[in-house]
């Protein structure tokens, strides 16, 4: 009988060896400053370079684009407008790297700030500690002249309160009629899918990590988490060597998707040594994926290939800038903006994207096994 760690380096890991052999002998460069990013941080990723030639620290500069980001109604899995926990409160998690001081900062389950990147900042900046967390860090944040506001914005209330409706036939809540349902929650159909609520997903955080011309590096990871996460639940993006990590004479890392996977390999920082290592950063983000493939063992994370059934996606960039973006299955994007200006870029994967429609993921998105 094969046992599953040689199925899984072997196997299982084929598709891998397929699709990215041809890409490893050219890794992709850019010209100082280069910042790469999630996919919802094209914009961000723009605005933190034009930072960066202006002179901005690296890591002020990729704050700002962050809070591009976190400001943004829009995108419902970063700050304001963040889908809520299962208790329909809004909680934030956050971590910043500064490669020239080699210190960092960190929030998680932070309520109403909308800018959890700059409280983490402040925790760099102004304290002894690393990460500050829940009625802490909100009094910290407050502390520092921060507004406290309501992040729940309606478009989230009427999600929140239609996953609600549709969790048991054994609760109070009847189901409510899909040709009564409000339009924000049809809007938030069209870019999720009618089946979310049977399978919830959540698009979710932002990652930037960027090297500015002199060679200084720095990172940032945001989010408002898994959508309807039990409240307290932190993931991998607020902590140090697993949502973000920086190291000024290599390179910096982060990660969007399924945290607790990450967290268990604290991703950013083996890519970061598999770089300091001499991988690129193409080949360092594919190692971490492979060590999350080996790793992943519950039947109820593995699909029929015994695969991880979840989406995880990397983005790295070393000192010279080189930059990298992949992912668990194919189709995933990322943003990256350097002298080329600001552009979405295919990631590198592991496995090819499976046929049948319950294991298929989506470039940037998590599923609650």
């Amino acid at each position: 009988m094969v046992s599953r760690r040689t199925f899984l380096s072997s196997a299982a890991l084929a598709p891998f060896a397929a699709s990215a052999a041809a890409d490893r002998a050219s890794p992709a460069t850019g010209s100082r400053p280069v910042v790469v990013a999630s996919f919802n941080g094209l914009k961000a990723a723009e605005l933190a370079v034009q930072r960066m030639r202006d002179g901005t620290d690296p890591l002020e500069a990729i704050i700002a684009g962050v809070n591009l980001v976190e400001d943004d109604p829009k995108d419902m899995s970063v700050g304001y407008g963040g889908i809520p926990n299962e208790d329909g409160v809004v909680q934030l998690d956050a971590c910043v790297m500064h490669g020239p001081t080699a210190r960092a900062g960190a929030v998680a389950a932070l309520e109403g700030i909308k800018n959890p990147s700059k409280v983490a900042r402040l925790v760099m900046e102004t304290t002894d500690h690393i990460l500050l967390v829940g009625p802490g860090a909100k009094r910290f944040a407050e502390m520092n002249g921060l507004p406290v506001e309501n992040l729940l914005t309606d478009k989230a209330r009427k999600v929140w309160l239609y996953w609600k409706q549709n969790l048991t036939d054994k609760d109070k809540w009847l189901e409510p009629d899909l040709s009564k349902v409000d339009p924000e929650v049809q809007d938030f159909f069209k870019e999720y899918g009618t089946s979310y609520f049977r399978d919830p997903r959540s698009h979710g955080t932002v990652h930037l990590s960027g090297v500015n011309g002199s060679g200084d590096l720095a990172g940032c990871t945001s989010t408002s988490g898994l959508f309807f996460k039990m409240p307290g639940r932190v993931g991998d993006s607020p902590l140090i060597g697993a949502g973000c990590f920086t190291d000024n004479a290599v390179g910096s890392a982060g990660s969007t998707g399924r945290g607790e996977a990450n967290i268990l390999i604290s991703g950013a920082h083996l890519i970061v040594e598999r770089m300091r290592a001499g991988r690129s950063p193409r080949d360092a983000c594919l190692d971490a994926l492979k060590r999350i493939a080996e790793t992943t063992r519950e039947k109820r994370l593995l699909d029929g290939q015994g695969r991880p059934r979840f989406p995880i996606n990397f983005y790295a960039v070393n000192k010279k800038g080189e930059y990298a973006g992949a992912c668990a299955y194919e189709g995933g994007d990322f943003a990256v903006c350097d002298a080329k200006g600001a552009r979405v870029e295919k990631e590198v994967f592991l496995f090819k994207r499976s046929e049948r429609p319950t294991d298929r993921p989506v470039s940037g998105t998590m599923i609650k096994p």
